[in-house]
């Protein structure tokens, strides 16, 4: 019985020592978490998607509180979310934040199967990053779409699909969040996130071939060819030439479209525009003096003769 007693009594005193000790512990090296993390926290998406450029939605609102602390949260969004969360957020945060404009992702690529034509197949893992690695694709072009659809796996908002007319990928405008996985996951670039514009209008160069013209229209019929037109016509200074390439800064255009009329391929895209409306024929006094009457059938005239025979 003494025995029990005292087994019982040296476990209990361990259970205690231990107890102190992790006591002691938790005090000495205890980390402290503002409590507004996890409240910031709450209000984000949590889809962990990467495109604020943090590790996830966590590691935003840590940031988030730090800004808000040093006094400024420039640089520091959430793409998925937009201006309704980051309102959310500066309301809890005691901040004010700028309206930014909305963002989407646009595919610089309007080489279709029709225009731009396979020189070789490729047999191997259909993978954008794998065939870009091992050359220059099935196409001619060594700067377009690949085809193979590694921005639509990387799209956690099912918002950007493969046309199998086309072979190019297309992004739809009310899923996109502007977060920028398939940019990221495009080996070439293709894809770049650009200001969604007022109704959805925009106009954009669909092309990044850096090749000369001649070697460009070669690959593809659609390319830009660096010939400068669309430039010396915008009257705003938003297009730039460089590497052979044509580059429409979207903060400049005014959406004037004039660019779009006198490029020679058509590389220049205009997307959500209304269609132009048919030009209504005027005919002026000198075009009408100019028809000529049309000669009236002369009538059947028969002789007395012949009225007679019958």
């Amino acid at each position: 019985m003494n025995f029990m007693m005292i087994a019982v009594a040296v476990l209990g005193a361990i259970g205690l020592v231990a107890a102190l000790v992790l006591y002691v512990c938790s005090k000495k090296f205890a980390v402290y978490e503002d409590p507004r993390i996890s409240q910031v926290a709450a209000l984000l998406p949590g889809a962990n998607c990467g495109g604020c450029g943090f590790a996830g939605c966590s590691a935003l609102a840590d940031a988030l509180v730090k800004g808000a602390d040093a006094g400024s949260l420039d640089g520091i969004s959430c793409p998925v979310g937009g201006q309704e969360v980051m309102g959310k957020v500066a309301d809890l945060l005691g901040m004010a934040i700028a309206n930014g404009d909305p963002m989407v992702a646009v595919v610089r690529c309007g080489g279709t199967c029709e225009l731009r034509q396979k020189v070789v197949s490729y047999d191997g893992l259909r993978s954008c990053a794998a065939m870009n690695a091992c050359g220059a694709g099935e196409t001619g072009c060594g700067f377009g779409c690949l085809g193979c659809g590694d921005c639509v796996s990387a799209c956690q908002f099912d918002a950007i699909h493969m046309n199998p007319e086309t072979g190019l990928p297309e992004v739809d405008e009310d899923r996109c969040t502007a977060c920028g996985a398939c940019a990221k996951a495009c080996p070439r670039h293709v894809i770049e996130l650009r200001k969604k514009g007022v109704k959805g209008r925009r106009v954009y160069v669909e092309c990044v071939n850096k090749d000369k013209g001649a070697v460009a229209m070669k690959a593809c019929k659609a390319a830009c060819i660096g010939c400068g037109k669309c430039a010396k016509e915008c009257p705003f200074g938003a297009i730039t030439v460089e590497n052979n390439v044509s580059y429409i800064d979207y903060t400049k255009c005014r959406l004037c479209r004039k660019c779009v009329a006198v490029c020679p391929t058509h590389a220049i895209k205009a997307v959500n525009f209304p269609a132009p409306k048919p030009k209504a024929e005027v005919q002026t006094e000198a075009t009408l003096s100019a028809v000529k009457p049309v000669a009236q059938p002369k009538a059947s005239t028969t002789t007395k003769q012949e009225e007679e025979q019958a």
